[in-house]
C-alpha cells in the first residue's frame, strides 16, 4: 500500500494515459485553395451551400444579392445573425446556392451555412456561435397528414345532425 494513488494525473501516469487536455489540441481552421470555408446548413426542406471568404460584407444568394433574394428586413437580419454574434460584420463576403423549401427555411439554411463555415475559418468564434445556438441544426419539420383527418391533427368538421 506503500504506492498509493491519490489524484487522477497518478492514475494517468500509472495506466499510461494521456489526459484530456493533452489528446484535445487546439482546432485547425479548414480552407480550400481559394481561401475559402464550405460548409452546408439545412432547415425544414431548405439544403443551402455556403462558401464564405474574407472580404467587404457581400452577400450572394442564388446569383443575387441578399436584398433582392430575401427582400423581407426580417430574413435578412437572420442571415446577418452569425456575423453579430461572432463580432466580424463586413469582415466576409458570402456565396451561396440554396434549394428547397420557402423562404424561411431558406434562409435559416443559410444562416446554419453561414455558421458552421465560420466556425471552421476562424475556429476561435466556435464558442460564441454555439451559444448562441446557431451550430445546432434545427431538426423541426412539418408534421405528415393522418388518414381520417384534414391535417396533421385537424379533424373534420363534427355535424350532430
Amino acid at each position: 500500500m506503500a504506492d498509493q494513488i491519490n489524484t487522477l494525473e497518478e492514475l494517468g501516469a500509472v495506466a499510461g494515459v494521456e489526459t484530456a487536455a493533452e489528446e484535445l489540441a487546439p482546432r485547425e481552421p479548414v480552407r480550400d485553395e481559394l481561401g475559402r470555408s464550405y460548409a452546408t446548413g439545412k432547415r425544414k426542406d431548405a439544403i443551402a451551400r455556403v462558401w464564405i471568404k474574407p472580404g467587404s460584407g457581400k452577400v450572394e444568394v442564388n446569383g443575387k444579392e441578399i436584398n433582392k433574394y430575401f427582400a423581407r428586413p426580417v430574413l435578412q437580419m437572420i442571415l446577418r445573425q452569425p456575423f453579430t454574434v461572432a463580432g466580424v460584420e463586413d469582415q466576409f463576403d458570402v456565396y451561396a446556392t440554396v434549394k428547397g423549401g420557402g423562404l424561411s427555411g431558406q434562409a435559416g439554411a443559410v444562416k446554419h451555412g453561414i455558421s458552421k463555415a465560420l466556425q471552421l475559418y476562424d475556429p476561435s468564434l466556435r464558442g460564441a456561435l454555439k451559444a448562441a445556438g446557431f451550430l445546432t441544426r434545427d431538426s423541426r419539420v412539418v408534421e405528415r397528414k393522418k388518414f381520417g383527418r384534414r391535417k396533421a391533427r385537424r379533424s373534420f368538421q363534427f355535424s350532430k345532425r
